[in-house]
């Protein structure tokens, strides 16, 4: 789920530097706007859960949460060490200002305004032992390099040549504090600058030379270096350029080699490793590692947001080499359960979350898939209590007729929250993650009930394969009599499943629930019924030839629209009408590993690959949707251009090198 419906892009703020966000809309999505802004401002304070820490969980965030990486979420040439949040954080300076000095004091992948510095991220390892990024600000250009080696840092800012003698050089600023409130102090000595915390000391030098023409507006301890040649700070002890270069390209060759164990598929995985390490953070309010979608989404909703889907398929794509972190993703996102048993729509700073909502069931697919590939059982012990509570609680308050419906609860804890989008269409919609899909355009909303009155394909296809997923878990765990509840379940939302199909169409079709008649709109979401094995083989035949590789519907070079070519809606092009989106794709690639369907499997992964690479290579950006006609993501402001589940369409290619037949 996005709130985001429109153009959202972020300027800094005129204080402290952080992004802000500001959102541009037409004229016709006004109302859209409110709610998006109330969502922003006023989201719903859930009272918090026990949180899940087992032993062995409390284990995976100890590993973790020590060492060197880039823990702040406000910039990534900020490097962090836990568990003291000791922090060099790396300023740039442009003193070529008529009327004064420009500093930058953080960095942001993926920009909107023209005028902010521009950052191509390099290779970035899961533990923070190798960062690479190129940054472009004010005209000048420098690689910014870190590596890690016994617990010590090296960090070197490289200015790249523009070929212009340039007689005021930046000046780079590396100031040392704690974060957090840690507590801790930092002094400036002559030839170094050394922190003290909890009876640890430590020391950074700077191989360069201080420039005395600089006033940085940072508030603890700096370097400043004019940056006409490469500079370095290195912890624990001064070095050379030449060590320094040493130690980064020992630590760059272990990353590749890591690469290198995914064989054929080790191109995506270096992407993959490269997008989650960057917008893997530190959360200081509940002490833990978590990937939230990106930096920019974080910052603009006041320090971190876990949206439901989004982070369980975080874990999936860091399973292919941190298994702690892909637990981390899974299991904190169950954390956010409400009081009622639901994983909400988002969780957000502060404990706020939606309590009137959820998002699409994908939890026990990504839990099971773990442990396919990890086979640790306590991750099924730990999880299950809380999947199976989030199970039950879509057949006790989404179902409708025998149908599962989306919805928006008006009277979901708090009741006295100022939500426009609480109890309405709109909220059902942001429920389903497809916050403007055309598929709901006009469909009727019971006020009573805080139901859309629409049998759902997408969801109740999600919903059947969470069941069977759950239904393994508990077998696995020994809770026959509920693996025998979760497999009733399955099979009778299968069959109830089975009169959506319009044996005209070939499909899979929703259904008004006022009218009784099908709605003729397709999208990705029609095919889900496949992650249920819904369709026999002869129906999952006809979906794939007259509607997936139809190219006036799903088909064409750039898979898949999140509407149908041929849909009124899909000259839209923005959100959800019309775009690709990495999770669409990810769930129908899902879906067909369930039938002998190879060649339509194979040519899936291998478009979608091609769509993730085109704005990878070029721009380094991992977009959060895609133009279904131009093939990318950067005509809209609406696509966040480091938004890590565009690395779904990259990762079902890493799924079809590898390992295929246990996608799912």
């Amino acid at each position: 789920m996005r709130q985001m419906i429109g153009d959202i892009i972020f300027e800094r703020g005129p204080m402290d530097g952080r992004p802000l966000p500001i959102v541009h809309m037409r004229e016709h999505s006004r109302l859209i706007f409110y709610i998006v802004l109330a969502l922003l401002v006023v989201p719903a304070v859930c009272k918090p859960q026990a949180r899940l820490q087992s032993p062995e969980y409390a284990q995976v965030q100890l590993r973790l949460g020590r060492g060197w990486n880039t823990w702040d979420t406000h910039s990534v040439t900020t490097h962090v060490l836990l568990p003291e949040g000791l922090a060099v954080r790396i300023g740039f300076l442009d003193k070529r200002r008529l009327n004064g000095e420009a500093f930058l004091a953080t960095a942001f992948i993926g920009q909107m305004d023209p005028n902010a510095e521009k950052v191509f991220p390099g290779p970035h390892a899961f533990d923070g032992s190798y960062t690479d990024l190129t940054l472009t600000w004010k005209g000048r250009t420098f690689r910014v390099q870190s590596a890690t080696k016994a617990g010590e840092l090296v960090l070197l800012v490289t200015p790249l040549a523009t070929g212009v003698d340039d007689p005021l050089p930046m000046t780079a600023v590396f100031s040392v504090g704690f974060l957090w409130n840690r507590p801790g102090s930092v002094e400036k000595l002559t030839d170094r600058i050394e922190a003290h915390s909890a009876g640890r000391r430590t020391s950074f030098f700077l191989n360069g030379v201080e420039t005395t023409a600089c006033s940085a507006p940072v508030n603890s301890p700096y370097f400043s270096v004019d940056l006409d040649k490469p500079v370095a700070v290195t912890s624990g002890r001064s070095r050379s350029i030449d060590q320094v270069q040493a130690i980064l390209a020992e630590r760059r060759a272990d990353y590749d080699r890591a690469n290198q164990k995914a064989g054929k598929a080790a191109s995506i995985a270096d992407a993959i490793q490269t997008v989650l390490g960057w917008d893997t953070i530190y959360d200081p309010e509940h002490q833990r590692v978590i990937s939230p979608v990106s930096r920019l989404w974080s910052v603009g909703w006041g320090g971190y947001v876990l949206f439901d889907w989004d982070t369980f398929f975080a874990a999936s794509m860091a399973s292919v080499g941190d298994r702690d972190l892909a637990y981390a993703d899974a299991i904190e996102t169950l954390n956010e359960s409400t009081p009622r048993g639901f994983v909400p729509n988002y969780a957000r700073a502060g404990e706020w979350k939606s309590g009137d909502r959820s998002e699409p069931p994908v939890g026990a697919i990504t839990v099971l898939g773990l442990y396919r590939k990890f086979h640790e059982q306590w991750l099924l012990r730990d999880t299950f209590p809380r999947l199976l509570a989030w199970n039950r609680w879509w057949a006790e308050h989404r179902d409708v007729q025998g149908y599962l419906v989306w919805g928006s609860d008006a009277h979901g804890e708090p009741e006295d929250l100022d939500d426009p989008s609480r109890g309405t269409l709109q909220g059902a919609r942001f429920e389903s993650g497809l916050d403007n899909s055309p598929m709901y355009d006009d469909v009727p909303f019971d006020k009573t009930t805080g139901h859309m009155m629409l049998a759902d394909a997408g969801l109740m296809g999600l919903y059947v394969a969470d069941c069977e997923a759950l239904a393994i878990i508990a077998t696995q765990l020994g809770r026959i009599p509920e693996a025998k509840e979760l497999a009733g379940r399955a099979d009778r939302y299968r069959a109830k499943l089975a009169t959506l199909w319009d044996e005209k169409t070939g499909i899979f079709l929703n259904k008004d629930l006022v009218t009784g008649k099908p709605s003729p709109r397709l999208s990705p979401t029609n095919f889900y019924p496949l992650l249920a094995r819904a369709a026999t083989p002869q129906q999952a035949e006809r979906m794939v030839r007259e509607h997936l590789e139809n190219p006036s519907e799903f088909g064409g070079p750039f898979v898949l629209p999140s509407i149908a070519r041929n849909d009124p809606a899909y000259k839209d092009q923005e959100y959800w009408r019309g775009r690709v989106w990495g999770p669409m794709n990810y769930l129908v690639y899902l879906g067909l590993c369930n039938y002998n369907l190879p060649e339509a499997r194979e040519h899936l992964a291998e478009k979608s690959l091609n769509l993730f690479l085109g704005e990878w290579k070029k721009n380094g950006h991992v977009h959060e949707n895609y133009n279904a006609t131009l093939g990318m993501g950067d005509d809209v402001k609406s696509s966040d251009r480091f938004y890590h589940w565009g690395a779904l369409l990259g990762f079902i290619s890493y799924l079809e090198r590898t390992e295929p037949a246990s996608a799912h």
